[in-house]
C-alpha cells in the first residue's frame, strides 16, 4: 500500500465518520493477506467490524443520557436476597416485554430492600436494547415541571418527555406536592399511560398516596392510570443496608 493510497484512506474515513475503519483498515488487510481472503471478504470484516464499534457506543451513550445516577446492573443484584414477590416476578421483567407493550412497573415497599437497583437495572438493558430511557426523581422532576413552567417551554418538555420509550420515577414518596405540582405530575405521567412505559418506586402504600397529593380525587385517577394492566411488586422486606449494618456490627 502506497503513502498516497493510506492517506487518501484515512482522509476519506475522515469524511465519512468511519473511526473504527480508519483505525484498523492497515491491520485487517495485513491479516486478509495472511489468510488469503478475497476483497469481499476483507471489506466485509471491517464493516463487521465498523457496525459492532457503532453499536456499543451508541449504548453507551443511550445510557448516559438516560441520567442514572449509578450503574447498577441486574446481574449485581443478590436475588436472593429480594423480597419474594420481586424473585417470582424479576425474570418476567428481564425480557422487557413490559416496554415493549407500554405496561407500568411499580416497586412499592419499605426503602433499602433493591426497588432502585432494579429499576435501575432494568433502564440499562433497555438502553442496551436500544430503547429511550430517562432516569429521574420525583422531586427533580418537578422542579423541571416549574422550572418549564415559568419559562414558558412546558409544552417542549412534555413532547420530549412523552416520546421516552421508558421513565423511571424514583423516590416516590419522599416529598409531597403543593396543588399546582400534583396536577402537573398527574398529567405528564397520564400523557404516557398505555402507551409508554414508567416505573415507579415508592415505600408508600397506593391508600397513602393522598397524603402526597392532598385531593383524594386526584389520587384515585392517578393511581387508577399508573396500575391499569400494571406489574405491581412488593418490595417489602428487610433492608439491605440494615442487614449491612448488622454484619458489621458482629464483626
Amino acid at each position: 500500500m502506497t503513502t498516497e493510497i493510506k492517506e487518501q484512506i484515512i482522509k476519506y474515513s475522515k469524511e465519512l465518520r468511519l473511526p473504527t475503519f480508519r483505525g484498523e483498515f492497515e491491520a485487517y488487510a495485513s491479516e486478509a493477506a495472511k489468510q488469503q481472503a478475497s476483497y469481499e471478504e476483507y471489506l466485509h470484516s471491517l464493516m463487521e467490524k465498523e457496525y459492532h464499534v457503532r453499536i456499543e457506543n451508541r449504548k453507551k451513550v443511550q445510557i448516559r443520557q438516560a441520567g442514572f445516577p449509578q450503574k447498577h446492573f441486574l446481574h449485581d443484584l443478590q436475588k436472593g436476597l429480594l423480597p419474594e414477590n420481586a424473585r417470582q416476578k424479576l425474570p418476567l421483567l428481564e425480557r422487557l416485554d413490559f416496554i415493549r407493550e407500554g405496561q407500568n412497573v411499580v416497586l412499592a415497599g419499605n426503602p433499602g430492600t433493591g426497588k432502585t437497583h432494579i429499576a435501575t437495572g432494568l433502564g440499562i438493558k433497555a438502553c442496551q436494547y436500544n430503547f429511550k430511557v430517562l432516569f429521574t426523581t420525583v422531586p427533580r422532576l418537578l422542579t423541571q415541571l416549574r422550572e418549564s413552567h415559568s419559562e414558558r417551554t412546558l409544552k417542549q418538555f412534555e413532547n420530549r418527555f412523552e416520546k421516552y420509550d421508558l421513565v423511571i420515577c424514583d423516590e416516590f414518596g419522599y416529598v409531597s406536592f403543593d396543588k399546582q405540582g400534583a396536577e402537573m405530575l398527574f398529567t405528564h405521567l397520564s400523557l404516557r399511560a398505555g402507551r409508554k412505559s414508567t416505573i415507579i418506586t415508592t415505600n408508600l402504600s397506593f391508600d397513602r398516596w393522598s397524603e402526597l397529593f392532598g385531593d383524594p380525587v386526584l389520587t384515585s385517577a392517578l393511581v387508577d392510570r399508573l396500575t391499569h394492566k400494571a406489574h405491581i411488586i412488593n418490595m417489602n422486606g428487610e433492608s439491605y443496608r440494615l442487614r449491612e449494618t448488622k454484619e458489621l456490627l458482629k464483626k
